[in-house]
């Protein structure tokens, strides 16, 4: 039956994702793109807390500790579909994009240990803006159009362990990869030739997560947990080419190079600091839990690629909060289908630490944080411990003073959580008796 729900889920999956932009963000013009948060979409849909919860039958893509209480081999997708509606001060736009969010695997090891490997985006570069230069009578006089595509993704291994009463240590080794392109046009009013800078970029780079929980069941059942990671900071090597050239269009509508110049190698470092997630929660077994979570981490640093032109932006320390948690009215219920089903909600308010200067000049700086609400559905498939996971958020990122761009933002989530216990298990052989 796993292995039917999963060919189903891998054939609606790709037929929505190819050939679709995973971004449309004009935010992934900086760095290595915009960046997406390691989280299951269980965890997106209680605010993004993950740290310092644990289940048996769920992954959890913060807290590599949290897999010393897997007791299932469990299969996981996800999609994510967004309707972004991007607003400047006179002029608003809305686009849509869908991506896969992630694909991965867990078991247990024994009744006090589990481990979890997948892949997951780490950035994606989507965008297409213009900047149109008029003079004192409203006729244009310059036009300049950025775009870019590609993205960053990763593949990670997860292993935790209990290792005392309560307490759980995890490890997490990842490798990073992908390729971007960023691409600027420029035509002047009356000159017959466009410019045009191409930069093709190539990233690579690994990191690893430290991770600790800790369970306390007090009276009543009740269950307090605390969590926490530490990821150290690690460099993601940049390399590729950049060209200039001169262009003009056909009568078709074809691009025609007339003049380039010789390509010129890129070599970058986009490096991303240490970061540090610390929460708590309170909650009984397979039926509430309550948590928060707080995330910091140091400013970016990046150098040798497109992103550093000029004094329009720059990275300053980032911070995330967290609340949500889940109810689950009779997780055993016989009688009732939606008193088996879970139902999640959560908001987090992050500020991004991207800085960005509206008027270039490099001296008003404005911060670009992101707010979002969520709301989530855990759907068991029949009498099985399997379920189909709903996650909606709503949220806002930037803001349109300083000339930037805010960006409102519906995110719909849908996925598969596929548990396997014993000879069920997908990669057992099975017996005949």
């Amino acid at each position: 039956m796993i292995k039917k729900y999963l060919i189903v889920f891998l054939l609606i999956s790709s037929s929505i994702v190819f050939g679709q932009r995973t971004t449309s963000s004009p935010y992934s013009f900086f760095g290595i793109g915009e960046e997406f948060s390691s989280r299951t979409i269980e965890q997106a849909s209680m605010g993004g807390i993950g740290v310092a919860f644990n289940s048996s039958q769920y992954l959890n893509f913060t807290n590599p500790a949290a897999y010393s209480d897997l007791r299932f081999t469990t299969y996981s997708f996800g999609l994510l579909s967004t309707e972004l509606t991007v607003k400047t001060s006179d002029a608003s736009q809305t686009v849509n994009s869908t991506s896969l969010s992630y694909f991965a695997l867990a078991f247990p090891i024994g009744k006090n240990a589990g481990f979890s490997l997948g892949m997951q985006p780490l950035s994606s570069v989507g965008y297409s803006l213009s900047n149109t230069i008029l003079d004192a009578d409203g006729d244009p006089t310059e036009i300049s159009i950025f775009s870019g595509n590609g993205g960053v993704n990763r593949i990670y291994g997860s292993f935790g362990m209990k290792v005392y009463k309560g307490l759980s240590l995890g490890l997490e080794a990842d490798f990073s990869f992908g390729s971007t392109e960023n691409i600027l046009t420029n035509q002047i009013a009356n000159v017959v030739l466009a410019t045009r800078y191409n930069e093709s970029s190539t990233i690579r780079g690994g990191n690893v997560k430290l991770g600790a929980q800790y369970s306390k069941t007090l009276k009543n059942k009740l269950i307090l947990n605390f969590g926490s990671t530490l990821k150290f900071g690690s460099d993601l090597d940049v390399s590729g080419t950049e060209r200039f050239y001169t262009l003009s269009l056909s009568a078709t509508g074809a691009e025609i190079i007339r003049d380039e110049q010789d390509e010129v190698a890129i070599e970058g470092i986009y490096s991303l600091p240490v970061q540090t997630i610390f929460g708590f929660g309170i909650g009984k077994l397979d039926k509430w839990h309550a948590g928060f979570e707080y995330e910091s981490q140091k400013a970016i640093k990046a150098s040798g690629f497109l992103n550093r032109t000029g004094n329009t932006f720059k990275y300053d320390a980032s911070n995330r909060i967290s609340f949500g948690g889940y109810y689950t009215p009779k997780a055993t219920s016989i009688s009732s289908y939606w008193d088996r089903v879970t139902y999640r909600a959560g908001m987090r308010y992050e500020n991004t630490g991207l800085l960005i200067d509206g008027s270039g000049l490099g001296s008003n700086f404005s911060k670009v944080n992101d707010f979002g609400m969520s709301l989530g559905l855990g759907l068991p498939l029949g009498r099985k411990l399997s379920n189909i996971n709903l996650g909606f958020e709503f949220g806002k990122k930037g803001t349109i003073n300083n000339n930037l761009i805010q960006e409102n933002y519906f995110n719909l989530r849908i996925g598969l959580s596929l548990n396997a216990v014993g000879r069920q298990a997908w990669f057992q052989k099975r017996r005949i008796d």
